[in-house]
């Protein structure tokens, strides 16, 4: 099986009003936990769309006018996407998402790939989330998940592990993510040297 760990970084928090404007993922086998493939690009948007952008929502990103001009252009990304995808034979018996934040990054990854292309290519519909993960695994432990907190840097302090690099970039969410689902949840048959 094949996780996309993915992560997204915005203009703002509404997908109807704010774009993506930078975009990571990680194709990893779950059973080993072999990184298959890296992509992180920032995505070029127009003035019109930065000048709608959330100042909080760049303050906690760090993302500037300079970086977005400077992007990839979404058609270019979409192109990137459908190659990985198709490269990797990306299919919902064999694949899954898995976010920190799903229906945040669904929402914004869709600006990309329209939901129609991601059905009829039949990708993965269901976006795991860590924190009911988390959740799960801790449910017979001490603390109790809500005792804890479920961000990830919550998650990340119970094992041990760094908060995320700050300010929040795509390519730093995969990887903290990536080491907090580790921590979660494990590779079965990764060895270890």
């Amino acid at each position: 099986m094949l996780g996309i760990f993915l992560d997204t970084e915005t203009s703002g928090l509404n997908p109807f009003k704010h774009s993506v404007l930078e975009l990571a993922y990680k194709m990893v086998d779950l059973l080993s936990g072999k990184e298959l493939l890296s992509f992180e690009s920032m995505v070029a948007q127009p003035k019109e769309i930065w000048q709608r952008a959330d100042p909080n929502s760049l303050k906690v990103n760090g993302i500037t006018w300079e970086k977005v001009s400077q992007g990839i252009s979404p058609e270019e990304i979409k192109k990137r996407i459908l190659a990985d995808f198709t490269e990797y034979q990306v299919h919902r018996e064999k694949a899954i998402f898995i976010c920190q934040n799903p229906s945040f990054d669904r929402a914004f990854f869709s600006q990309l790939i329209d939901p129609d292309l991601q059905e009829s290519l039949e990708w993965p519909y269901h976006w795991l989330d860590l924190a009911s993960m988390y959740w799960a695994t801790q449910m017979d432990r001490s603390p109790l998940p809500w005792e804890t907190g479920v961000s990830k840097d919550k998650i990340s302090a119970v094992y041990q592990i760094a908060p995320e690099e700050k300010p929040h970039r795509a390519i730093n969410g995969v990887d903290h993510l990536l080491l907090c689902y580790e921590a979660v949840v494990g590779f079965p048959q990764k060895v270890y040297t």
